[in-house]
């Protein structure tokens, strides 16, 4: 349902743009997420933005260096990243929450729908 993309390779202090796209039907009333997972440990989540994109949600670890955005009318959602450096490390994931369950975006098992992921790697 849902497809990531814009991950690579990027040196420290370096920034990626990644990228999102969906059917309308998902777009038009799920809120959006983005979430990380590294190599032997648990998926964790990095930033949402509701539905009509009036508010957004961040992980501390990430606040000042990731933001993100979506455009309903493309149906597609962007997280842009600067300042990379190596603990940004991960597999990336846009999901998917359905608006009507709440303001918690930070649980994976809330999302309905989950894109196939893309790697982001930094080296130092």
């Amino acid at each position: 349902q849902l497809q990531a993309s814009g991950g690579g390779l990027v040196q420290a202090g370096g920034s990626l743009a990644l990228s999102c796209a969906g059917p309308k039907r998902i777009f038009s009333t799920y809120d959006m997420g983005w979430f990380r997972q590294a190599p032997g440990k648990e998926r964790e989540f990095v930033a949402a933005i509701n539905w009509s994109g009036s508010r957004v949600f961040y992980a501390d670890s990430v606040k000042g260096r990731f933001t993100i955005s979506r455009d309903n009318a493309k149906n597609t959602l962007a997280l842009q990243i600067s300042n990379l450096n190596p603990e940004d490390t991960a597999v990336y994931y846009c999901a998917a929450q359905p608006s009507w369950i709440g303001n918690d975006h930070t649980r994976p098992s809330r999302y309905h729908y989950w894109g196939q992921g893309t790697q982001v790697t930094v080296s130092s």
